[in-house]
């Protein structure tokens, strides 16, 4: 597994540092943060009928407003809907969606979406290099963090720490994500981890790290 940075100087260092610290409290969170989801595949694509419209039959959607779901790790999926059931992460459109959905729902739901594949997209080329720039090696001079830490060298994410996979998903949904975070319309990440990191990320830094991700495996 390549390391975020390779050349050893002291900006460097300090990047890699932050890099490891991220990748110590993903292994912190994993003690806590499992909710262990368990559903039934095949109900769960039953239910995911109503999905569709947004999400896609297979958990790709077409609008790239709208995550693709196929992949993703169950027990974050599940934790997503419970957040917009409780209002923990509130949405007009998900809130309702959810308001009628068990906890058994929720956990077939995500069984059947972790289990597709999600299809890659293509990464803007002007856009690459400063994307994963800050995606493997962060920015120093701003303080910012290498997403590495947290979602992978592929973007597979940590599902111990309910941290994402981020591989493949559209790149408008995640500079949504981004300035939702960073202007406090999202607040369900953990002791303010994705708010910290947002805060700290220009717009243009923001839509080059996700036009990599759109095109990372």
């Amino acid at each position: 597994m390549p390391w975020p940075c390779v050349k050893l100087n002291s900006g460097v260092i300090v990047v890699v540092k932050k890099w490891l610290l991220a990748v110590a409290a993903g292994w912190i969170l994993s003690t806590s943060y499992t909710i262990s989801a368990a559903g039934d595949a095949a109900t769960g694509k039953t239910i995911s009928a109503s999905c569709a419209a947004c999400h896609g039959t297979d958990g790709n959607s077409t609008n790239p407003q709208w995550p693709s779901l196929a992949g993703q790790h169950p027990d974050y999926i599940v934790k997503q809907l419970q957040n917009f059931k409780s209002g923990a992460r509130p949405n007009a459109i998900m809130a309702p969606m959810t308001a009628s959905l068990s906890e058994q729902d929720m956990q077939n739901l995500a069984a059947f979406f972790s289990s597709q594949k999600i299809k890659l997209g293509l990464a803007d080329p002007e856009m690459v290099i400063l994307g994963e720039q800050i995606y493997r090696g962060g920015s120093l001079e701003a303080g910012l963090a290498a997403c590495i830490g947290c979602h992978s060298p592929t973007g597979s994410g940590n599902p111990a720490a309910l941290f994402p996979s981020l591989s493949g998903q559209h790149a408008a949904y995640v500079v949504n994500q981004l300035k939702a975070f960073r202007d406090g319309q999202r607040t369900n990440d953990h002791a303010s981890m994705m708010r910290d990191i947002a805060a700290k990320m220009t717009e243009r830094e923001m839509q080059a790290v996700a036009e990599y991700l759109q095109g990372l495996h």
